[in-house]
């Protein structure tokens, strides 16, 4: 049987921050760039830090901003996405993520590449350039 949908389901530790039947999936996924279609084989796939498109047939795209995490694809069309931390782009606020990008920056500026301090802050720097591209789609 064909199914012409994905239930998707975008899912931290602090709940379900996207659940719905869509069309297609976009993720980058640390192997590279994926389209999940409607009948996609099972898959598990880590994701990079990046933006999520969902795309509906008959609606706007929709965009999550999403902290790395897991992709999972099971037969009959179910996608879950686990990540740490996800934003819509309707609910990014986008001068908190400038102050956190500056902040970052800031702090890479004063740190040896060396130490887990400066990985840590280029993550940081990372997810606040990932909002603030999600919320300019």
């Amino acid at each position: 049987m064909q199914v012409s949908t994905i239930s998707a389901s975008i899912v931290t530790p602090n709940g379900t921050v996207y659940e719905g039947n869509v069309h297609m999936i976009s993720v980058r996924a640390t192997g590279g760039d994926m389209g999940i279609l409607p009948n996609h084989i099972p898959i598990v796939a880590p994701l990079k830090i990046s933006a999520v498109k969902l795309q509906k047939e008959d609606a706007p795209d929709e965009y999550v901003a999403v902290s790395g995490g897991f992709i999972e694809v099971r037969k009959g069309s179910v996608v879950t996405i686990l990540t740490e931390a996800a934003e819509r782009k309707e609910d990014i606020d986008t001068e908190r993520a400038q102050r956190a990008k500056e902040q970052a920056q800031q702090r890479l500026s004063e740190l040896n590449e060396n130490t887990i301090e400066f990985k840590e802050a280029k993550q940081e720097l990372e997810r606040a350039e990932n909002r603030l591209h999600v919320a300019s789609l």
